[in-house]
């Protein structure tokens, strides 16, 4: 199924995707900005929880620079001590989702909470299943990270093109069974996986505004990347909005809006926005390095600024943003 809104109203194509039952939602590409987001509705399944290490597959050319603006992007998510931090924090953007796990456990009587720490990283430098995947050998990559206790994330270089890729998305978050040697075990639960893909040479104004100009609308000026590096500002902006659904909605009856096939979730419920006054083709009134002239949103670990998606408060109903 797909769905597109006219140029006029400033919106980038849309898909909605059905991906089986091995990918349960899409980072669409789409930046309209939407004031009176719908309510999330809780479909009563289970959120992650727990202590859940978020493992890393780089599969592809990537410089230890670029791994390190994720790594520490990850890093980031959980603070010990956060009155010691620079404030607005990653970490603090994180800790909105803990609300949706006060209302579960409001509703089901079951207290539970979540912490995200880094586990491995997995190099596939040699591009061993080739460099154009389909949905399925992104779940093949996926099962080489632990298969419980863990989200286990596929990062794609630039030079690879995945099924769907720029075409209907930016990255997916889902989940599949566990296997061995790349051999569904049965009776074994489901681990989650998400993929987000480098756009920088495939399609930045798809899948890394603002950090480049959009294929749509209004052409305002791109805005500075906070680690001078488009695609993986653009992979972060990404991989964040996954994440929060991927802990909300891990197997697709979790939280979201609409179809269970293409659903609106926790991020992807507030789509091109990044701070206050945000509106088509502009991410919002943001923070700015006086030196580099960068724009951000977020601190994080070792000195690092990031532009992170506004996410859906479903204690107001509102889309809440860090700055």
């Amino acid at each position: 199924m797909a769905s597109f809104i006219s140029a006029e109203s400033f919106v980038k194509l849309v898909f909605f995707i059905s991906m089986c039952q091995i990918c349960l939602a899409t980072r669409k590409l789409n930046e309209l900005v939407q004031d009176n987001p719908q309510l999330l509705k809780y479909h009563n399944g289970p959120l992650l929880s727990g202590k859940i290490s978020v493992n890393l597959i780089w599969y592809g050319k990537f410089k230890p620079s670029q791994r390190a603006i994720v790594s520490d992007f990850v890093t980031s998510l959980y603070s010990s001590s956060p009155s010691h931090e620079s404030q607005p924090s990653v970490a603090t953007w994180w800790k909105l989702t803990e609300k949706y796990y006060h209302l579960t456990h409001s509703q089901k009587r079951r207290r539970s909470s979540l912490s995200l720490l880094l586990g491995k990283q997995i190099l596939d430098e040699t591009y061993s299943l080739g460099k154009s995947l389909t949905t399925e050998q992104i779940v093949q990559l996926a099962s080489k990270g632990d298969q419980s206790n863990a989200i286990n994330v596929v990062l794609t270089s630039s030079d690879v093109t995945v099924e769907g890729f720029c075409i209907s998305k930016c990255g997916t978050h889902g989940s599949s069974s566990s296997t061995k040697s790349g051999h569904v075990i049965k009776g074994k639960n489901k681990f989650a996986y998400i993929w987000v893909g480098n756009s920088e040479a495939h399609c930045p104004g798809q899948c890394a505004w603002p950090f480049h100009q959009p294929i749509y609308g209004p052409q305002a000026p791109a805005l500075v990347a906070p680690n001078n590096d488009v695609g993986l500002d653009g992979m972060v902006i990404n991989l964040a909005s996954l994440l929060a659904g991927t802990v909300t909605n891990p197997y697709g009856n979790g939280y979201f809006q609409g179809s269970a096939e293409a659903p609106l979730e926790a991020a992807s419920a507030c789509p091109g926005v990044y701070g206050k006054g945000a509106y088509p083709g502009y991410a919002g009134n943001l923070l700015v390095d006086s030196t580099t002239g960068a724009s951000y949103n977020a601190h994080g670990a070792n000195g690092r600024r990031y532009l992170l998606p506004a996410l859906y408060d479903p204690s107001t109903s509102t889309c809440s943003t860090l700055v």
